[in-house]
């Protein structure tokens, strides 16, 4: 089992940024690949950036690449998503995932682990 907590949500203008927590406990977080999804209003969750368990391997959906920034701290069991240069059509639920590898995860397979969620409201 990995348990896994987001914070760092909030609401912010369009062009401003925030920095996304995710914050594993349980299993070896270390050598689990995670990656982070997003549900807008009346849209299907969605992949937005997944990164390997050594945090050398990153995955990004065209719609964030060169804004987003996914990493991760195995020492601290936590994982981040960098979002510079919101924009409205960013304004979801942010997920934390884990899986054991990113492919797993970006399919969104039996065995990938969630979080609760963290809202993000981009204004424009």
């Amino acid at each position: 089992q990995v348990q896994l907590v987001e914070s760092g949500g909030g609401k912010v203008q369009a062009g401003g940024s925030l920095r996304l927590s995710c914050a594993a406990s349980g299993r070896t977080f270390s050598s689990y690949g995670m990656g982070w999804f997003r549900q807008g209003p009346g849209k299907e969750r969605e992949f937005v950036a997944g990164i390997g368990w050594s945090g050398i391997l990153t995955y990004y959906s065209d719609s964030v690449k060169g804004r987003f920034t996914i990493s991760r701290d195995n020492a601290k069991n936590t994982g981040y998503l960098q979002m510079n240069s919101l924009k409205p059509e960013d304004t979801a639920v942010y997920y934390c995932a884990a899986a054991k590898t990113v492919t797993t995860l970006r399919v969104q397979g039996d065995d990938t682990y969630w979080g609760q969620g963290t809202q993000v409201t981009v204004s424009s």
